[in-house]
């Protein structure tokens, strides 16, 4: 893919970065669409690593057919109008742009002709849920474009750290699509701690004391977004695989072994989501276990105090029979024995249970 850019500027251009920004537009059928449009967040050429000049859509692709010199576009959310202005700049294929303009799309890597389709899911916690996003990048001779949807973080720091180093930046179009990659799985790394904080929080509190219905109901939320996020992350492993190794994806050699890397991080994710989600599986199982354990334990009180109540019940219920030939109905020191028997019975089981830990 790399080839748009090389490490050096002097083969294709000799004209300074000053006499470049000062270039003309190219005549395109687009009109001309300012940085000042919605959607845009950053639009700019870079040659030799370093940036050249912030350009309009309308000069995208008269600026990406120079030698030597990439053109890097981040959009948000932006229109099918600004899409289309892209589509004849760049002469993007028409099913990629429908894909980019409608999200929701599974992460993959397809390949258009010369210009490669990535799709990639992001993630952010959105009031203490994980919330999907998700990235489309279009990388082709010479150009990059990446559109975002929904929760994302902003690239700007992307493009900081990358300008930052003018050396890696030479690469091109396949370095600025390595850093994309990493950006986005690093923001895996914010999310996954503070899970990650929470589920051992709900551990420490499942050891003290039954969850409450609203902690339960915590912990499924918990576990249904890790089960969304895996479906985030699992595909993007093989959209790096094939970013290393597949021939169809012309990704320079030098450059491959940096995916490997994202897959590692991607990896490391998984296994991370992975265990969490079986953390949560079991602190919900130690929930109902001791839910369980607890009614298991009121039922047995219960129970002794009923074996208890049980004695002077069955006895004041003989006494209560109304026969006229009862011998101890008589007897003087009856009431006196009757109440005595009671109290010894239930002082016995009361022994018992407490000995037994039934009350």
């Amino acid at each position: 893919m790399s080839g748009g850019m090389a490490a050096s500027v002097g083969g294709g251009d000799a004209r300074s970065p000053a006499s470049l920004a000062k270039a003309p537009a190219a005549d395109g059928p687009v009109a001309a669409v300012g940085a000042e449009v919605p959607g845009i967040v950053a639009s700019g050429v870079y040659a030799g690593g370093r940036r050249v000049a912030d350009i309009r859509i309308d000069e995208a692709g008269e600026w990406a057919r120079r030698p030597d010199h990439v053109v890097w576009i981040g959009l948000y959310q932006p229109s099918m109008e600004l899409l289309v202005a892209l589509q004849e700049q760049f002469g993007l294929h028409r099913l990629a742009i429908e894909d980019a303009r409608h999200a929701h799309q599974r992460p993959k890597v397809e390949r258009y002709g010369d210009c490669l389709f990535v799709v990639v899911r992001t993630a952010q916690l959105v009031d203490g849920r994980i919330a999907l996003g998700e990235t489309q990048i279009f990388v082709g001779r010479g150009f990059v474009v990446t559109v975002r949807h929904g929760a994302s973080a902003s690239y700007a720091p992307v493009r900081e750290k990358t300008e930052s180093c003018p050396r890696q930046l030479a690469h091109g179009e396949d370095y600025i699509l390595h850093a994309v990659l990493d950006f986005i799985v690093d923001n895996y790394r914010p999310v996954m701690e503070t899970v990650m904080a929470e589920v051992e929080a709900i551990e420490d509190r499942i050891l003290k004391r039954e969850l409450l219905p609203t902690e339960v109901e915590r912990l499924y939320l918990l576990r249904r977004d890790l089960l969304r996020l895996r479906t985030a992350v699992v595909p993007l492993v093989e959209v790096c695989r094939k970013l290393e190794h597949d021939d169809m994806v012309a990704i320079d050699e030098e450059m491959q072994p940096l995916f490997r890397d994202v897959s590692d991080h991607l990896r490391g994710v998984q296994e991370e989501i992975d265990a969490l989600r079986e953390v949560l599986a079991f602190a919900f199982e130690a929930s109902l276990m001791l839910g369980q354990a607890q009614q298991t334990n009121i039922t047995r009180r219960l129970a002794a105090w009923a074996a208890i109540l049980a004695v002077p019940t069955a006895i004041a219920g003989i006494y209560g029979m109304n026969f006229e030939f009862m011998p101890e109905l008589k007897w003087r020191y009856g009431y006196f024995v009757v109440l005595g028997g009671i109290l010894t019975a239930c002082t016995v089981l009361y022994w018992r249970f407490r000995r037994n830990g039934w009350v």
